[in-house]
C-alpha cells in the first residue's frame, strides 16, 4: 500500500498539505458517514506514517529487504493479530553486522497489530505466536491502556537478544469517534423533546450508563459534554471527555393540538 497514494499527496508535501488531506479523507470516508471501514483504517494507518517525521523518513527512505529472519525465524499470526509487515534490521547470532562486529547492537523486528477502540481503552494483552527451528512459543503482548495510532512501543526478551516494536493501529469504530482523547458520539432526538426537555441513557464505551439531561429549548445540534467519560490518557491516571451531538428529526405522528399550540405561539 503507497500511503501517499491513500492520501492523495505526494512526497515533497508539507506537514500542513499532508493534515489537511487526512481531514478530508478520514470525514469523507468516516464509517459514521457511510464510508467503508477498511478504506477509513488505511487512510489512518498512512496518516500515521506520514505525519510522523522519523517514521516518514524510514518510508521514503526503507533499508535493504532481507529474505527470511537469521537461524529460519519467522512470526506466526495469534488472535487480533496484524502481522503482514514485519521488517527490520537484523544481525547473526556472532554480533556481527554487514560491517563487522557491532556487538551492541541487537536484532531489532518490527511489525504493527490492529486493536480495536475498545481494547486502547481497556489495555490488556493479545497473543503473538513466536516460531523458529527450534521452539514455537506463544507470548503476551501488552496494549497499553489509552493507545492511539502511530503510536510505538519497545519489547525486551520476548526474542533471544533481539528486541521487538510494535505500532499500534487503532481501527475505527461505528458509534464512538474518537478525536485525541476525547470521544464523540451521536444521538437522535425529537424536535419536540428539544422544545420540552427530556432525558435519556447513553452508555459509554466502558460500558458505563449514564443518564443525560437536556434542558427545555435546547437548540438542535448541540454536543452535551461527559466530563471524564472519554479515553484514556496514557501514563496519567486521567480521562477525555465523551461529546453526544444531539441530531434532531421530526415524529411521525404529532398530535393536532401541539401543531395548533405550536402555531399561536410562534
Amino acid at each position: 500500500m503507497d500511503h501517499y497514494s491513500v492520501l492523495g499527496v505526494s512526497q515533497t508535501s508539507t506537514p500542513d498539505e499532508i493534515k489537511k488531506a487526512y481531514r478530508r479523507l478520514a470525514s469523507q470516508h468516516h464509517p459514521d458517514k457511510g464510508g467503508d471501514t477498511a478504506k477509513f483504517q488505511q487512510i489512518q494507518e498512512a496518516y500515521a506514517i506520514l505525519s510522523d517525521p522519523e517514521k516518514k523518513a524510514q518510508y521514503d527512505n526503507p533499508q535493504p529487504q532481507m529474505q527470511g529472519f537469521p537461524g529460519g525465524f519467522s512470526f506466526n499470526m495469534g488472535p487480533g493479530m496484524d502481522i503482514n509487515d514485519i521488517f527490520g534490521q537484523m544481525f547473526n547470532s556472532t554480533g556481527r553486522g554487514p560491517f563487522g562486529p557491532n556487538i551492541r547492537n541487537k536484532p531489532i523486528y518490527r511489525t504493527h497489530i490492529n486493536v480495536s477502540l475498545l481494547d486502547a481503552y481497556h489495555g490488556g494483552t493479545s497473543t503473538l505466536r513466536l516460531q523458529t527451528n527450534t521452539e514455537n512459543k506463544a507470548v503476551n503482548i501488552t496494549i497499553p491502556k489509552g493507545i492511539e495510532t502511530g503510536n510505538q512501543v519497545r519489547f525486551e526478551h520476548l526474542i533471544d537478544n533481539g528486541t521487538l516494536l510494535i505500532d499500534f493501529v487503532v481501527q475505527a469504530d461505528l458509534k464512538f469517534e474518537r478525536k485525541a482523547n476525547d470521544l464523540y458520539s451521536n444521538h437522535s432526538i425529537s424536535v419536540l423533546d428539544l422544545i420540552a426537555g427530556t432525558s435519556f441513557e447513553f452508555v459509554t464505551l466502558s460500558g458505563k450508563t449514564v443518564n443525560v439531561t437536556v434542558k427545555p429549548k435546547t437548540q438542535p445540534y448541540i454536543q452535551l459534554r461527559l466530563p471524564g467519560h472519554g479515553m484514556p490518557i496514557r501514563d496519567t491516571g486521567y480521562y477525555g471527555d465523551q461529546l453526544i451531538l444531539l441530531k434532531p428529526y421530526i415524529p411521525d405522528n404529532i398530535h393536532s393540538d401541539i401543531i395548533q399550540s405550536i402555531l399561536r405561539n410562534r
